[in-house]
């Protein structure tokens, strides 16, 4: 009598909630590692980065090139840039660590600044800025004598490892010249771009010329 050959077993499939379920996952991993490490989103709260940054720009943070690294590991996998002066940094306020601000970089760790009647000078030199927006112009006359720190401020040197920074709306803006220096360690990153900007009070609402306009 013939033995009886051993049927094959049927190949091993998974079920269905179970490839739902390891999407869903792995889906969420990528979510927080690109939100921890990668980019976050922020959104612009006041106009003190006018006219470059507007109340209602949403951005892209680009945490990879410049948000500050704890260990070894971490250095070598996601090496931060250096901070360059110009750069728009969104960082935690050095005061009030629960709170983000964005400015853009003026002074680096080192150089010796100071404002008089306005205009920024680095290490005796005069910046340009064409960025800068002022509610209004600058005066020699007023800057000479105005104790105000919309007009003088300085001369300083800014520590290792600390920047200056100021808002682009230069007259409307809470920045360095306020609360002091900025350490590394608070950066949380550089923006990138404008996903979305929103303008609750016009009549499209959206601000389509602004969308996935580059940081600048």
């Amino acid at each position: 009598m013939a033995k009886r050959q051993p049927q094959p077993q049927p190949p091993f499939r998974k079920s269905t909630i179970r490839e739902y379920f390891e999407s869903i996952v792995i889906a969420v991993v990528l979510a927080l590692f690109i939100r921890t490490f990668v980019v976050q989103a922020f959104k612009i709260p006041s106009g003190s980065m006018e006219n470059n940054l507007l109340i209602g720009d949403h951005l892209l943070v680009n945490k990879f090139v410049t948000a500050a690294t704890s260990s070894a590991l971490e250095r070598m996998l996601l090496p931060f840039g250096e901070i360059r002066r110009g750069d728009i940094l969104v960082f935690k306020h050095p005061d009030e660590p629960e709170r983000d601000l964005i400015k853009r970089v003026i002074g680096l760790p080192g150089e010796t600044l100071e404002m008089r009647a306005k205009q920024i000078y680095i290490n005796g030199q005069k910046l340009d800025e064409p960025y800068v927006h002022f509610l209004s112009p600058p005066s020699e006359s007023t800057g000479a004598s105005q104790p105000d720190l919309r007009e003088r401020y300085g001369p300083v040197t800014l520590p290792p490892g600390q920047y200056f920074m100021m808002g682009d709306n230069r007259d409307n803006s809470e920045d360095s010249r306020y609360w002091g220096y900025l350490p590394r360690e608070n950066v949380k990153g550089k923006a990138l771009l404008i996903y979305w900007s929103y303008d609750e009070n016009a009549a499209t609402l959206t601000r389509w010329d602004r969308t996935f306009r580059v940081v600048r």
